[in-house]
């Protein structure tokens, strides 16, 4: 009897590696979700060696962060390992959520592999910026008072939310040892979370550039086809990984967060890591707090919203090419957005935030729904018969 009969977990993992059938037109687009597996993979080896050297107090964590660069063995490589990590985890998520959009991968009977992949992003969102305040630089500490405080703007319970957060009536060390607790936590849940992610992509079955559904003998199996084209692309992928790690690993970060923190002293712009500015931009449009933080919600709970509001009858969008423009126009919104981001709350920046941050749920809400309606009436149109006379 072979192994993979005898023990089910290995015939789960043969499953899924070797005998997994896959359509035979899918391109490289289709590797970002194993590169996002690898990223989560990094992360967790990783944080789990920093947190053996971390100390979670307000007086020692930024000195503990120096001295894993200066003195544990290879910790400085550890360090740029993990903090670039996370933007690699993040570009590679936004690319493979996009090429989902693009390819319809949100329509029935994928709509629990859709929700469950966005349910990854909000964690991962979550995880990321408590692990953003743990070095405790000036950054960590004014980002985590600024966003906690966000909470306050929810009618009666606010204020209570945001003393729980903190542990207290200030962002002080009861507020890091919670945070990094949590973000030692988190990884392991968006491990869990990923599992069922692929659960529901072996029970619905891949998506393909074409969108339509293949017989089972159009496929081919994961082995060694797409194993190949795998680690080829995560071989490339490391590549430019590495370009950051070795040549530019601190392009990424903020000056102000080589700096400890000091709750005296208000850095004179605010700014968060950059796979957080879209969602920073939309919520410093909106002047009224509680409004703003209504936005920031919305901007991601509409990801959840769109396989509800948006039922096209054909899956890609190459063969819908009003909205093929209309998903490059979005796509372009969320740069400018994150460029805006980064920019100072002044003019003409606030505006263009305004206006970009209107278009961002205009295509979710409005737009979208409208011309997949469009598209069906259009692709359902049957000209009338004209009967010649006799």
């Amino acid at each position: 009897m072979r192994l993979k009969d005898r023990f089910p977990l290995i015939g789960i993992i043969y499953a899924s590696l070797f005998s997994y059938p896959a359509p035979v037109n899918l391109t490289y687009l289709w590797n970002f979700g194993i590169y996002a597996l690898v990223c989560l993979t990094i992360q967790i080896a990783t944080g789990i060696v920093l947190a053996m050297h971390y100390i979670p107090h307000i007086d020692l964590a930024f000195t503990s962060v120096e001295h894993i660069m200066r003195d544990v063995s290879y910790g400085w490589l550890i360090r740029y390992i993990h903090s670039n990590g996370a933007s690699m985890f993040f570009l590679v998520v936004y690319i493979h959520m996009a090429r989902g959009i693009y390819m319809g991968s949100y329509i029935t009977p994928r709509i629990l592999l859709w929700t469950t992949g966005v349910l990854l992003l909000f964690c991962m969102i979550a995880t990321a910026f408590m692990g953003y305040v743990l070095p405790w630089g000036q950054m960590s500490f004014w980002g985590a008072t600024v966003i906690t405080n966000l909470f306050s703007a929810i009618p009666v319970y606010g204020q209570s939310i945001v003393n729980w957060l903190w542990g207290g009536f200030s962002v002080d060390n009861a507020t890091l040892t919670r945070f990094y607790s949590i973000h030692f936590f988190l990884p392991f849940v968006i491990m869990a979370i990923s599992g069922l992610h692929l659960f529901f992509l072996h029970m619905s079955g891949s998506n393909n550039p074409l969108g339509i559904t293949f017989a089972s003998n159009a496929s081919v199996t994961m082995a060694p086809h797409y194993l190949i084209k795998d680690l080829y692309g995560i071989f490339l992928f490391l590549a430019i990984y590495s370009l950051f790690l070795y040549f530019v690993p601190n392009y990424l970060g903020h000056p102000d967060n080589y700096t400890p923190a000091n709750p005296m002293v208000t850095p004179p712009h605010i700014v968060p890591e950059w796979y957080f500015l879209p969602f920073y931009a939309i919520l410093r449009s909106i002047p009224d707090k509680l409004f703003g933080v209504i936005a920031l919600a919305f901007s991601i709970l509409s990801l959840f919203l769109f396989p509800l509001v948006n039922r096209p009858e054909v899956r890609s969008m190459r063969f819908r090419p009003i909205s093929r423009y209309c998903f490059w126009y979005f796509i372009t919104s969320v740069v400018i957005l994150t460029y805006l981001g980064g920019c100072p709350i002044e003019q003409p920046y606030v505006s263009l935030s305004r206006i970009l941050s209107s278009l961002y749920f205009i295509y979710f809400l409005v737009l979208s729904p409208i011309i997949c309606i469009f598209e069906i009436m259009i692709a359902n149109y049957r000209p009338p018969m004209i009967i010649p006379a006799h």
